[in-house]
């Protein structure tokens, strides 16, 4: 079976990366419960930067038909209740393994 695997790298807010770190964990159940895996999630604190991958089973297009749906969910707005609003940009690709 494929799998397709998306990295997000996001810009966040100058000292405020613990906020978004100490908020992340809340998603996650959300996003499993679509059937996302979060392969690895890394703070690059000279950059001020957040970056993380997750994975999906099928191709990209099942993968962003399942975002759609999550992202639209009750769940996933419930979670960004709590969300801190420090993300300034963000940038979203699907990558494969290089070897």
């Amino acid at each position: 079976m494929t799998t397709t695997v998306q990295l997000r790298r996001y810009s966040v807010e100058p000292g405020r990366m613990a906020d978004f770190v100490a908020w992340f964990p809340s998603i996650l159940p959300v996003r499993e419960q679509y059937g996302f895996r979060v392969l690895e999630a890394w703070v690059d604190e000279a950059n001020d930067a957040f970056v993380w991958s997750v994975a999906l089973d099928g191709d990209e297009d099942r993968f962003r038909e399942v975002e759609a749906v999550y992202n639209a969910s009750p769940e996933r707005a419930a979670a960004f209740e709590a969300f801190p609003g420090v993300v300034t940009a963000q940038l979203n690709s699907f990558v494969r393994p290089a070897r």
